[in-house]
């Protein structure tokens, strides 16, 4: 076998590291992918709000996953109990887990909340994700709730210092600049389409850290519905 001389084995191994740079370079780079799990109930089935949050990441250029974990009439104590919630979020590696529950308005409902929010937070920060809480908003016949509502949702996401999307305040800024707007469905509580697709909105601005510009065309705004939901998420920016 053929020795190389003192001077030569410098340049072979400069050599040696081009090739493995080259290789490395050949090596696809994959980009992060953000993951939102979604704990709650029919207020996050109806419309499939998680698609449309999906759907706004698509139209942003990103590939966000979304997945979801609710059922009918169910608390997030209800959802603790049950067991499944917690072993996705152990399994996960969401990158962020959106709670939600009823309006949760009066001083015990916001005490419990805060309580099982600490203890969601826990198991999410444990599997390196960040907790989100989803602002709902009261039946249509008790919108005086709207603001205790605010402060239930806000309290839970302080105690664990998580993000705080403010659903409910943009449903009200929404109403402001058109009183009429219908966000709410048929039966008074459940969101409309436009409901949804405003709490969409506020929720992936929120996660993504950066305003929508336009929405997918497959919803079918018209152009002045689309102004004025955009309008309405950004009054909530300085909601914290």
């Amino acid at each position: 076998m053929r020795r190389l001389s003192h001077g030569s084995a410098p340049c072979v191994l400069a050599l040696l590291a081009l090739s493995a740079l080259s290789a490395l370079s050949m090596v696809p780079r994959q980009s992060a992918s953000t993951r939102v799990l979604f704990v709650g109930n029919s207020l996050t089935m109806t419309n499939d709000l998680p698609a449309r949050v999906r759907e706004l990441s698509l139209a942003d250029g990103g590939r966000w996953e979304t997945s979801t974990i609710a059922y009918p009439n169910y608390s997030l104590e209800d959802h603790w109990q049950r067991g499944d919630a917690a072993r996705s979020i152990a399994g996960g590696h969401w990158t962020f887990v959106v709670l939600q529950q009823g309006p949760s308005a009066l001083p015990e409902s916001r005490a419990l909340l805060v309580d099982v929010t600490r203890r969601f937070d826990a198991a999410i920060r444990a599997g390196g994700g960040r907790t989100a809480l989803y602002t709902v908003w009261p039946a249509d016949s008790r919108r005086g709730d709207f603001a205790g509502v605010s402060q239930s949702y806000g309290a839970a996401a302080a105690a664990v210092g998580g993000l705080l999307l403010p659903v409910g305040d943009a449903w009200q800024a929404a109403w402001r600049d058109e009183p009429r707007l219908p966000l709410y469905g048929d039966d008074g509580f459940h969101p409309s389409r436009l409901g949804t697709a405003l709490a969409a909105i506020v929720i992936y601005e929120r996660l993504a850290g950066r305003a929508v510009s336009r929405v997918p065309a497959d919803w079918s705004l018209t152009a002045e519905q689309q102004g004025m939901l955009l309008r309405a998420a950004s009054h909530t920016s300085s909601l914290r």
